[in-house]
């Protein structure tokens, strides 16, 4: 059993906690142990299809297109025309319609007559969508068939409205859903088996060590082969794993499926430390380590003040006309220089461990890391260190 350990150090404000101390550091232990497969990863050919299509949303409350945008001028017209309703887009003048991208996901394993969410956003210059209808649209694939009709009333989480130059707007109203908005047209084919008979797994962080483990996990599932020379389970890479299926197996595809999805394995983990200085949040492994250190951290404050005085005769206008009163700025250096806190960690050293000692000194999150920089620079964080 392994333990990782994930070192989470943000602004108290960030956390909404009034320590700063208690906000600056989260310290949360989760036990690895086994690991299933489907969690680590995915089989080859099992994936989401984008599905893209063009549209006109209707019965807006005059926040459409204006008359500047003539590809809506031109598809009133052309959609006018497949009712009978023979017009130039010239001779069209409405601000409740709008022009809109609608975009949907198509899911693997998909029927036809199952229904799928949509969005809908402006492309003209509509102001608000509240209120529209969506009329009927093919949606269309990256291979340009048709896979499924969207139509339907948009569920807009905003508003928008403007008179005499006053402007009340909240969140975004040019973009809206349509949920169930689309009918599935045709069935997808998901093919998961090669022409040869094997199954792919997919790691989604590719890692040599964990797909020599799934394998041999893998291995331990499926029997051999008849054939001694031809091996049931193979890591192609670090991000791929063959199973070669046999006949009785490809009867039982989803039962074989099953079976390599709930494989357990210990997956491997690669040293890194993730920063981000907008937030102040440092993440870092459980198996994260520094070598020899020591730290010291210190700040000078220099406070100038300047006050202006004002000087003038006692008798002013008694003496020459030369005589004026002036302003004599007096000015006030104050210099604070605390004693530097330090630290010195031994090899082997956690950056757990690291991160609890520079906050017991009073360390600030975007001080702690420069300081993880600085480490790294020195040689001795022994982790990759990403900077967001």
């Amino acid at each position: 059993m392994r333990k990782l350990s994930v070192i989470i150090t943000s602004f108290a404000f960030a956390l909404g906690c009034a320590d700063a101390r208690a906000a600056s550091r989260a310290v949360a232990a989760v036990d690895y142990e086994n690991v299933r497969l489907k969690d680590l990863g995915h089989i080859e050919g099992v994936r989401d299809n984008p599905l893209v299509g063009y549209g006109l949303v209707v019965g807006l409350a005059g926040t459409g297109d204006s008359a500047r945008s003539i590809p809506t001028l031109q598809s009133i017209a052309n959609t006018l025309s497949r009712f009978g309703v023979r017009i130039t887009s010239d001779q069209v003048s409405s601000r409740n319609v709008a022009t809109v991208m609608i975009t949907a996901t198509l899911p693997p394993f998909a029927n036809a007559g199952e229904k799928l969410d949509i969005n809908v956003a402006s492309m003209g210059d509509a102001r608000s969508l509240v209120g529209g209808t969506l009329m009927l649209a093919p949606l269309k694939g990256p291979d340009d068939q048709i896979y499924a009709l969207a139509q339907g009333p948009l569920s807009v989480g905003g508003y928008r409205y403007d008179a005499f130059g006053n402007l009340v707007q909240k969140n975004h109203p040019t973009v809206g859903q349509v949920p169930g908005g689309a009918t599935l047209e045709a069935n997808v084919a998901t093919h998961i088996v090669s022409p040869a008979g094997t199954v792919y797994v997919i790691l989604d962080s590719p890692d040599y060590t964990t797909a020599s483990r799934v394998a041999e996990a893998l291995s331990q599932q499926f029997a051999p082969l008849p054939d001694p020379n031809v091996v049931r389970v193979t890591a192609v890479d670090a991000s791929r794993i063959a199973v070669r299926l046999t006949d009785e197996d490809r009867s039982r595809l989803v039962d074989v499926v099953a079976r390599i999805e709930n494989a357990n394995v210990v997956p491997d983990q690669v040293a890194r430390v993730v920063v981000n200085e907008r937030t102040g949040t440092v993440v870092s492994g459980g198996n994260v380590r520094v070598g020899e250190i020591s730290v010291a951290q210190g700040d000078l404050k220099v406070n100038i003040m300047t006050d202006f005085a004002a000087s003038q005769p006692f008798f002013i206008g008694a003496g020459s006309p030369g005589v004026r009163s002036i302003v004599v700025p007096e000015t006030e250096i104050k210099v604070d220089e605390p004693d530097a806190p330090s630290l010195s960690m031994p090899a082997g050293t956690r950056v757990a461990d690291l991160v609890a000692a520079l906050n017991k000194i009073k360390v600030t999150p975007r001080d702690i890391i420069s300081i993880l920089q600085a480490i790294k620079r020195a040689g001795s964080l022994h982790a990759e260190l990403v900077i967001q």
